[in-house]
Parts: C-alpha cells; structure tokens; sequence
C-alpha cells in the first residue's frame, strides 16, 4: 500500500473531531430478539481536519499536505491527541505499560499492541506506527537497552530481539504512536469569504490497515 512516512501537522490534528468507529450487522428476530455479529476484528477511526484550521497559515499547510498526498492516493500518519499512548492520557509511557507476550525461547519479534480493558472484557489494538525515539522495552521488569538487546521498526511497530526472551518471561513495552490514515475525499471545497467568518472546510481522514 502506497504510505508516506510522514505525520500530518500535529497542530492542524489537535482539537479535531473524531474517534473510533465499528460494523455491527443486527438482526431482529420475529420474537423481538436481536442477534448481533461484529464484522470487524478491529475498530476503524474517522477524524475532520478541517475542524481545527484557525488561520490562513493553518488553511496554506493543510492545502501544501493535501497536494503531496495526491489527494486520498497516499497514507500517511496522524496524531489521535485522545488517545496516542501506551499509558493512561496523564502519565508518561514507561516499559512496562503494555505486555507484548512471553518469551518462548525462540521468538526474537514482538508486535507492538495496546489492550483496552473494560470490565471483564478486553480489546488488543495492533499498533504498527510508533512514534521513533518514544518506545522502551522489558523482560521481566528489566528495561532493556535499544541498539543493544532490541530494536525497533517504526514503519511495522515490530520489535526484534538479539536473543531470544526465555521462556516465560514477560515482554513488555511503552510507546507513543500514531494511527495510519488517508484523506477520505479527493476534494477540498474553501470559500475564503466563508473561512474567515468562522467556516472551516470539511476534510475527512479515515484509518486505513496497513
């Protein structure tokens, strides 16, 4: 898939309007019951950028963006400002944040994930655009040290270890990262007049699976 690794402006990002997204097909039985099936393994995010455009600079950067990504052509990286940590949104990312899995003795690579817990149920998020120079890693508790025991692909979220975890060892990691996303629209509709009493162009961003 045709990606640019690059972050849209994270001051054009913050205070847009967006968030997680699912597909639930729903069936309602003739006795009123409802029989549900979630057709996604995974949440999708929408966002607007248009929403937090406050000046004609901000109005020049966006257009300047917009151009290099050819439109919805290319994806790029975005900054969820609600939610871009391996942590609670008041602390600060450490290496034990989020558990990876369990040394086997063999595997030397780790998927970077998030897991939101709610109750007795949880979801694991998949997180593949991590934020370089932000994640840190452990085994068992003990922080490990980048370039010597590990390393990591910031265009995968793929951790690679020089040996192997033991077996049984916890693997663990914190991070910031971003949501991989394209433009959900080919077209950016301004009206300057409009624009400068207040309207913003609507800009549709939605995530894409890469």
């Amino acid at each position: 898939m045709a990606f640019h690794e690059v972050r849209f402006p994270a001051s054009l990002s913050f205070g847009s309007a967006g968030g997680p997204e699912r597909r639930t097909e729903i069936v309602t039985l003739v006795n009123g019951f409802e029989e549900r099936n979630s057709l996604w393994a995974h949440s999708r995010r929408r966002y607007d950028a248009g929403v937090s455009l406050s000046s004609l600079d901000d109005l020049e950067a966006l257009i300047a963006f917009f151009e290099a990504r050819s439109g919805q052509l290319y994806a790029f990286r975005w900054k969820d400002w609600s939610d871009y940590r391996s942590c609670a949104a008041s602390a600060v990312p450490g290496p034990m944040d989020q558990l990876l899995g369990e040394g086997d003795g063999e595997t030397r690579v780790f998927a970077l994930r998030k897991t939101y817990r709610s109750g007795g149920e949880s979801y694991v998020r998949p997180i593949v655009k991590p934020v370089a120079g932000t994640v840190t890693v452990a085994l068992g508790g003990i922080a490990q040290v980048e370039a010597v025991s590990w390393s990591v692909d910031t265009a995968t979220g793929l951790v690679t270890f020089a040996t192997a975890p033991a077996r049984g060892v916890p693997v663990t990691a914190g991070f910031e990262f971003d949501v991989p996303v394209r433009f959900d629209t080919d077209r950016i509709q301004i009206s300057l007049a409009s624009f400068q009493t207040g309207e913003v162009p609507s800009v549709p961003v939605v995530e894409v699976r890469v």
